[in-house]
């Protein structure tokens, strides 16, 4: 048996890659409130755009997701999904576990380093839900799009599956997070509703800004795996 086939090429292996270093990336940063000053006031938003320190990473996440699903299918972009998702409680375990051992005297302050790294409880509820729901949303509508217009119309899936999966992950985690978890389970500050709304309007709109900026990123990645794994097929094909 050829060993080739059932070997995952550098392009799959480099995606997965991707997804799970954003993740973690998202998970660590989603405690920080960004704040970024706009040259107009915009409705909700007001002049300031306000959001989570993930949504700029966790947002690459969507485009990591649509590269794989459009090149390696349905099933194995939801493996790739669900077991990132498992991997979160990893990262977790190693941030918590790492928080709770005793410091050296040379250490950094551990109550800056906890404050750093130690994401609230709250907020890791609304961020691993948020994310287990709207990434397979999104697989699943990307695939169902495809099955409907074949290789053609990349672009729709990808501005459709990831503008909606987005806004379902905004939804979902700036509720939790800043609302529903601080008011039944006492974690976390209950924020105002217009907070609510700017948070989830800005946060949204960073996102949505990035899916259509990365779809020319998603045609030219997939467009170069195509054209590298054909070459290696008929190479190995002619060995």
């Amino acid at each position: 048996m050829d060993d080739r086939r059932a070997t995952p090429s550098i392009a799959q292996v480099s995606l997965i890659g991707l997804f799970v270093a954003v993740l973690a990336t998202a998970q660590l940063t989603a405690s920080k409130v960004l704040a970024f000053d706009l040259p107009v006031s915009l409705p909700v938003t007001g002049a300031e755009l306000v959001l989570p320190g993930a949504a700029l990473a966790y947002a690459l996440t969507f485009l990591a997701s649509d590269c794989y699903t459009e090149l390696y299918g349905r099933r194995a972009a939801q493996i790739v999904v669900n077991v990132a998702f498992a991997l979160n409680f990893v990262v977790l375990a190693l941030v918590w576990s790492t928080i709770a051992a005793p410091a050296a005297e040379t250490s950094v302050d551990p109550d800056a380093f906890a404050t750093a790294l130690g994401a609230s409880t709250n907020v890791v509820l609304g961020s691993l839900l948020a994310y287990l729901v709207s990434q397979n949303w999104d697989v699943w509508l990307f695939h169902r799009i495809r099955d409907r217009t074949g290789r053609k119309k990349l672009w729709l899936r990808n501005l459709v599956s990831t503008g909606t999966s987005q806004a379902i992950d905004t939804v979902i985690f700036v509720s939790i997070a800043f609302a529903l978890a601080p008011a039944v389970l006492g974690v976390g500050e209950v924020l105002p509703l217009e907070v609510l709304l700017a948070l989830a309007v800005g946060q949204y709109l960073l996102k949505l800004g990035i899916a259509v900026l990365d779809t020319p990123i998603v045609y030219a990645v997939v467009s170069f795996v195509r054209s590298r794994e054909s070459a290696d097929t008929e190479e190995a094909h002619a060995a």
